[in-house]
């Protein structure tokens, strides 16, 4: 009985390894990476590509950021007319000193613009969906249940 319970705790462990996300590789996180104007390009919102179509894509990169902070720039003429509108995703050197992810209108290169900073792998892109940790541990107590049953 104890080399089962040894094993099953075993195979649920390699179980949570193999199964666990792995929305980052390594410690480092990355941004979209792009520029597009008008209605022209991948870059525009809404950004509807996943890693993998990233990955496809000559206009659009995964870049690693050693920061960790993503930005999002939208920049126009006038920022309620779309006439000129250019969207340009990337990483930031270094975060906000009060480490709050937020958007806002500012000058940027002397022109005004649309900002958005995130903190996270591909955060700059479109609403990320994951399974939470919960239920991996429901997946996990089931699995392990089923093994002492």
């Amino acid at each position: 009985m104890r080399l089962r319970g040894t094993l099953a705790l075993l195979a649920a462990a390699l179980l949570l390894l193999l199964e666990w996300p792995h929305d980052v590789q390594g410690l480092i996180k990355r941004c979209v990476s792009c520029r597009s104007r008008g209605e022209l390009g991948s870059c525009k919102d809404p950004f509807t590509m996943n890693s993998t179509q990233i990955e496809e894509d000559k206009a659009v990169e995964a870049v690693p950021c050693a920061s960790g902070w993503c930005v999002k720039i939208i920049e126009s003429q006038n920022l309620n007319n779309e006439y000129g509108l250019a969207t340009e995703r990337s990483c930031l050197q270094r975060g906000p000193d009060d480490n709050e992810e937020r958007c806002a209108y500012t000058k940027w290169n002397y022109k005004n613009v649309y900002m958005c900073f995130c903190n996270g792998d591909l955060c700059n892109t479109a609403t990320k969906v994951s399974l939470s940790p919960v239920l991996y541990s429901i997946s996990l107590l089931s699995f392990l249940l089923t093994l002492w049953l």
